[in-house]
């Protein structure tokens, strides 16, 4: 387990580049037949992800001693969106079939859970997010057609995208968790600009579908101090509450976001003009 310690403000604003990227970027999402994890201390938040190539990957009993808990779930929610090709999840004897861009959400006290791929020529990419939790939801599969989708900004602007809210309170009940997958349109390569805060929820970015001459500058930091990451194919970024959280790509690209904290009202933003940006 990969931990981060949560990063002030005015201590980000000293980091070089390296500082941020130690602080901030994740850079390895997926390794072959294991699972990857980094808890951060913003929210207490884990993000990771799942390769099952030849055989059942499950995350055992070691996570739940760390976390100082029985089993990893005992008392946390999880949300898992497939990047890859077709696997399974397994949740305490039920299995759950996801494919390509498809979701799912376990909740708080699953004992055992195992990720598969039922073809190894085209193994699943699990990616995972994972919050503190008080009480127990029921497990569901959440499919691209259940997902809640809205379409936002304009080709004139460089970011016209829809946004697929997979487990948010429109869809499904959870603790806290939040999760969705947004497409940007042929073309364009904005995320979300006019950028925004939001003070009650940290959020994380994960960025993938690109090849490897394609970038994202990921912009962070105070909107009147930004800085910027810079994010490769299957990378992410833990985005304090405090930072602004926007990206421009060298060309299209795919990211899902993962939000925990106060409230879980999609609009709550505090948004920031353009002209407001240093």
């Amino acid at each position: 387990m990969d931990v981060r310690q949560s990063i002030h403000s005015d201590h980000a604003k000293q980091l070089d580049t390296a500082g941020l990227r130690r602080e901030f970027l994740i850079e390895k999402i997926f390794e072959t037949d294991s699972y990857t994890m980094t808890y951060s201390h913003i929210d207490r938040i884990i993000v990771g992800g799942i390769n099952p190539v030849s055989k059942t990957v499950t995350i055992g009993s070691e996570v739940g001693q760390q976390l100082g808990v029985s089993y990893f779930l005992e008392r946390r929610e999880l949300g898992v969106i497939n990047i890859g090709g077709a696997g399974v999840i397994t949740v305490d004897g039920e299995t759950y079939e996801i494919g390509h861009e498809e979701a799912l959400y376990v909740g708080q006290g699953a004992q055992n859970v195992g990720f598969s791929s039922l073809d190894p020529a085209k193994p699943a990419k699990f990616y995972y997010n994972s919050a503190p939790a008080h009480t127990r939801y029921p497990n569901r599969k959440i499919t691209l057609a259940e997902a809640s989708p809205q379409t936002l900004g304009d080709d004139a602007t460089s970011n016209r995208r829809t946004i697929n809210k997979f487990i948010v309170p429109d869809v499904l009940p959870t603790c806290q968790l939040t999760m969705g997958l947004t497409k940007l349109a042929p073309g364009n390569l904005w995320n979300t600009m006019p950028c925004h805060t939001h003070e009650r929820r940290m959020e994380v970015y994960f960025y993938f579908d690109m090849n490897d001459e394609t970038a994202v500058f990921h912009m962070m930091g105070h909107p009147q101090e930004t800085r910027h990451l810079l994010v490769h194919n299957e990378q992410a970024v833990i985005s304090p509450s405090w930072s602004v959280h926007a990206g421009v790509g060298t060309q299209r690209y795919t990211f899902i976001w993962g939000m925990i904290g106060e409230n879980q009202i999609f609009g709550d933003m505090d948004h920031v003009a353009v002209s407001e940006l240093r």
